[in-house]
């Protein structure tokens, strides 16, 4: 970094140092990393790529310590549950990464320092900009004080395969063909949006409706309740046409 980008930060992102535990010799890092490409061409988008590798690294890190007894298809499934979009956003507000999110007059109006992808890509980008500034350690650091209490609560029931996997082989177990997912209708403003997505399942006459603040989200959920129903038919007698709506959710 040039000695010319060097900067003072502001006492916003001098309050988030603080919570991440980094004193940063180089501000301009931190700046770049909840700066969104709206805001300008010095944006987080190469910090955010080291972040994901170090976010992985740390958090299969701990996946190792924790399920001593899990094979490498377990420990990179339950890894992929907990990097997903929806939980970096969580961990994102908790470090009051929306209140520094510095975006273009648009993106902000348009709800940006909310949306959840913007603000898990900035937190990985975060991550990433300790690790230029402090080094490996200090990244991996950061990693293990947002992942340990959420690795401390997991189960591997709680993670077993997600509900597009157990469907898709439930039925290819019984030579029928996957299901397929259409959007069936979006609401509400940009920031907010849900997505309720249809899983249909055309050989046993099937239709269930579920909804997410994000497509993926939304196709789970509505897989989540296909495989609910298909595990109650009788063995011979294909299913009835049901629509339902599921609860909101934000799993990926």
């Amino acid at each position: 970094m040039q000695g010319s980008e060097l900067m003072v930060l502001s006492d916003s992102l001098k309050a988030l140092q603080a919570r991440i535990g980094c004193d940063f010799a180089d501000p301009a890092l931190l700046n770049r990393a909840v700066t969104h490409k709206s805001f300008g061409s010095e944006h987080y988008e190469r910090l955010e790529f080291l972040g994901d590798a170090v976010l992985n690294l740390g958090v299969s890190d701990l996946l190792y310590a924790r399920f001593d007894q899990c094979d490498e298809g377990e420990l990179t499934r339950v890894r992929a549950h907990l990097v997903r979009q929806d939980m970096l956003h969580k961990l994102a507000v908790s470090l009051g990464l929306p209140e520094v999110m510095r975006l273009s007059e648009g993106e902000a109006k348009g709800g940006g320092a909310q949306r959840p992808s913007i603000l898990a890509d900035a937190l990985e980008a975060v991550i990433g900009a300790v690790y230029l500034d402090a080094g490996f350690d200090a990244a991996r650091a950061l990693v293990f004080r947002l992942f340990e209490p959420v690795v401390a609560q997991t189960t591997l029931d709680g993670w077993s395969k997600d509900a597009k996997t157990a469907l898709q082989e439930w039925l290819q177990a019984r030579k029928m063909a996957v299901p397929t997912y259409r959007i069936a209708m979006t609401r509400g403003k940009a920031h907010e949006q849900v997505f309720v997505v249809a899983c249909d399942v055309p050989l046993l006459n099937m239709s269930v409706l579920g909804e997410g603040m994000s497509r993926r989200a939304a196709e789970q959920a509505a897989a989540k309740l296909a495989l609910e129903q298909v595990m109650q038919l009788p063995a011979s007698k294909p299913a009835p046409i049901v629509t339902r709506k599921t609860s909101k959710s934000t799993k990926n």
